[in-house]
């Protein structure tokens, strides 16, 4: 199928459909760092292109590719980077708007007694906790 689309044929495809089909899951949890990188390469792959499990010569880095196309990349999300966002974007809407239910929810099951800021993980906590935890610290070096 690669064969058949031009670059920009290439470029619409991944950010279309391989791009966006995760972003619900990347949301609410943490993938892994190693499912982040599989389907980073499978995306570097499809793009540079492979003939019968050789690979073809990688032009420009990846981290050149995944810059935006005003800084002259090609635009392409690291899924890794992408996935902290979002769970950032999780921790940033708690603080900003701690009526919510889902944020009410929340300050009553782990942080009861403090804030947000400085909720500990807890002793059994979920993995939805957990990412927007990871959110949380990624909002804090920033």
């Amino acid at each position: 199928m690669e064969q058949c689309l031009s670059a920009g044929g290439k470029e619409v495809l991944i950010k279309v459909v391989a791009q966006e089909v995760p972003t619900y899951s990347m949301g609410c949890f943490r993938l892994p760092t190693g499912l982040c990188q599989a389907i980073n390469a499978m995306i570097r792959r499809f793009w540079w292109g492979s003939k019968e499990g050789k690979r073809k010569t990688c032009w420009v880095s990846w981290e050149k590719i995944t810059q935006p196309k005003h800084l002259g990349g090609v635009g392409f999300r690291d899924f890794e980077m992408f996935n902290l966002a979002l769970l950032a974007r999780q921790a940033w809407r708690i603080m900003q708007n701690s009526k919510s239910l889902s944020a009410r929810f929340l300050k009553a099951l782990y942080f009861p007694n403090s804030n947000f800021l400085d909720a500990a993980l807890g002793s059994r906590p979920s993995q939805i906790w957990r990412a927007i935890l990871d959110g949380r610290d990624v909002l804090d070096k920033a």
